[in-house]
């Protein structure tokens, strides 16, 4: 298994689209076969700032995420354009390492 956790952060004025662009991610991404989990949360005290977790099968299925046309339609050329900050880093859980 890999885990995805990314914080993203969004200039004043963007956050609603940015809520948009992750309600049409979140049902596509857990349909996606090798996906586990993929939760969207927002920060309680700053609604600018989101942190996504995922967990996929393995990287194969991280990739096939990375390139679904969901991805590439909301991700890359939809929150990755309004972003301010991006902020991913990859894990792999201990009993597997």
């Amino acid at each position: 298994m890999i885990a995805l956790a990314v914080t993203y952060t969004f200039a004043p004025g963007k956050e609603e689209a940015a809520v948009e662009y992750f309600r049409r991610l979140i049902p596509a991404s857990r349909a996606e076969p090798g996906c586990r989990m993929y939760v969207v949360h927002r920060a309680k005290d700053d609604s600018k700032t989101f942190f996504i977790y995922e967990q996929y099968e393995d990287e194969k299925a991280l990739d096939a995420h990375r390139n679904s046309p969901h991805f590439q339609l909301y991700g890359k050329n939809g929150l990755q354009t309004i972003m301010a900050t991006r902020e991913p880093a990859l894990y792999r859980p201990l009993d597997e390492a």
